[in-house]
């Protein structure tokens, strides 16, 4: 029998526009091999993250019993922690209104795995150690409990991949907070966890996504392809076009979680950099992400004995742009 040689992948999210959009490469190229989905809090509650990580699964065409879904955190580690949902970003269902025409597409909700999060992700590496890349791009929560429940995962976790974080590549930086990314400041602690632990990390912040943006004809020409995903995909970008516009004054959107998974199957598409990466948890700077270039010194600081992590630093856009292309037209 021919072994499987796709990349394997557990996908922790918070759907989420960008999120919707990232899971529709997962679902969909030949590369990858989507074995189980984790919601955590962040672009929404935990409850409409779930409910849309489900119907996403139905709209894209995902069996059941070939992809699992989980139910993760429904806020931080830290007990009393402040959160905030995105709602005035992806909108009040998180889809930018179209959650409802995800869910019509199909009859039942893709079925809820018993099993929490933290769990889930222990026992699928556990299975198979070595072969199981963890995408997550949404706040850590999941991940760190994970690694708290069962530390000896991460030395079995083949990669771990992140969207967030912001390093200040060509003035880059917070998206809310001069110097805090989305979902570094939703938990910190977790990131922190995250980032420390003996697994290979790589990092795909701001540095890299805010410079893939989907312009407006891009999206528009999703329209009319791949069944109803192309117009699911155009009608929940409208809010969230709206939104950067009003921001940032683009004309499109930033392509955040999908340019996770560009990483995944294109990793010669971007330039890596090196060193320890800790989260900074206290005052004005919390959720800010800090990389250590300099070598260790004779005296210990805040980045002694963490691994040396990968951030992305550079991209070429117009690949990640071509995968929707490729998989649209697969």
């Amino acid at each position: 029998m021919k072994s499987d040689t796709r990349l394997q992948v557990i996908f922790d999210t918070d759907p989420g526009i960008d999120d919707a959009m990232a899971l529709f490469l997962l679902a969909r190229h030949p590369a990858i091999h989507l074995r189980a989905i984790t919601t955590v809090f962040g672009n929404a509650s935990l409850a409409v993250t779930t409910r849309n990580a489900q119907a996403l699964c139905g709209l894209y065409g995902l069996p059941p019993e070939q992809v699992l879904v989980a139910a993760g955190a429904a806020g931080p580690l830290q007990a009393g922690a402040e959160r905030e949902h995105s709602t005035h970003v992806h909108g009040e269902d998180g889809l930018g209104g179209e959650a409802q025409r995800a869910i019509d597409a199909r009859s039942a909700l893709h079925p809820l795995d018993p099993r929490p999060a933290y769990q889930l992700i222990c026992d699928l590496v556990n299975a198979q150690p070595g072969q199981i890349t963890l995408i997550a791009v949404g706040p850590m929560t999941n991940l760190a409990q994970a690694l708290r429940h069962d530390p000896g995962i991460a030395a079995k976790v083949r990669q771990v991949i992140v969207m967030g974080g912001a390093f200040g590549i060509q003035g880059r930086s917070g998206n809310v907070t001069p110097v805090a990314e989305a979902n570094m400041i939703n938990d910190p602690e977790a990131a922190d966890i995250v980032f420390g632990a003996e697994w290979p990390v790589v990092i795909v912040g701001l540095d890299v996504t805010q410079a893939v943006v989907m312009d407006e004809d891009y999206l528009a020409g999703l329209q009319g392809r791949g069944g109803a995903v192309g117009d699911f995909l155009w009608h929940a970008t409208r809010h969230y076009q709206d939104f950067y516009h009003s921001v940032d004054g683009i004309r499109g959107i930033y392509s955040h979680d999908a340019s996770a998974i560009a990483y995944a199957v294109v990793p010669e598409a971007f330039e890596l950099r090196a060193g320890p990466v800790r989260v900074a948890l206290e005052g004005i700077a919390r959720g800010q992400t800090i990389q250590k270039l300099r070598p260790p010194g004779p005296v210990a600081d805040a980045w002694t004995g963490c691994p040396a992590q990968q951030v992305c630093i550079a991209v070429d856009s117009a690949r990640v742009l071509a995968l929707f292309d490729q998989v649209f037209d697969a």
